[in-house]
């Protein structure tokens, strides 16, 4: 069976690209893989997913940048993704945050099902709409759900992968620590670059 590798934007997977030689395209058919970019956020991803994702497939692989809480977790460090969740996803009751399950209305946390062994560091993400960028809105996400990164597409990944039970990996790079914004802090190129070499070997180890 065949694997979906799964991204929210080309530039996020530019060397892989190049490496296997793919036409220029949003979804990309291989012979062992077949490639999807579906936009930046949870709402593109679900509905890019939508339209993509069938049984066909034995594993999701959802790549990308992510932000780091964990000061001690190297820039560029690519890490293995094994749990996330909807941090927004929920009703506010005063100073309390409801979360959709406590509502009784669905689920907001997801556990990575898959039975490939990755050799990365494991952590935990959260899934969000609005990058944090504050002093107050790190302390609040940190009390709450104490992650390690966020991203704003790999709970909709889990999601969709959990529909049709399939297995699924997230693998994330770390481009910058979660703080007020500062784009001067920034190592994007670095997390690119490793999160590329690391998709580009284990997917042609598939091959």
């Amino acid at each position: 069976m065949k694997t979906l590798v799964v991204a929210a934007t080309k530039a996020e997977l530019t060397f892989f690209y190049q490496h296997f030689n793919l036409p220029d395209g949003d979804f990309v058919e291989s012979k062992n893989f077949d490639l999807l970019i579906t936009g930046v956020g949870m709402v593109a991803t679900a509905f890019a997913l939508g339209q993509y994702l069938s049984p066909k497939y034995g594993l999701v692989l959802n790549l990308g940048i992510a932000g780091s809480f964990d000061r001690s977790i190297p820039l560029g460090a690519v890490l293995n993704i094994t749990e996330d969740t909807f941090a927004e996803f929920g009703a506010e009751n005063g100073d309390e945050f409801l979360t959709i399950t406590d509502l009784g209305f669905g689920e907001n946390h997801y556990i990575a099902k898959t039975q490939r062994k990755i050799e990365l560091p494991q952590a935990k993400g959260i899934t969000v709409n609005c990058v944090t960028g504050s002093e107050k809105s790190i302390q609040t996400l940190m009390e709450r759900l104490n992650p390690t990164t966020e991203s704003m597409e790999g709970a909709a990944v889990f999601y969709a992968s959990k529909q049709l039970n399939i297995d699924c990996l997230q693998v994330r790079s770390v481009s910058n620590y979660v703080e007020p914004r500062n784009k001067d802090n920034w190592k994007i190129g670095l997390a690119i670059k490793n999160l590329n070499d690391w998709a580009i070997a284990f997917v042609g180890e598939m091959n």
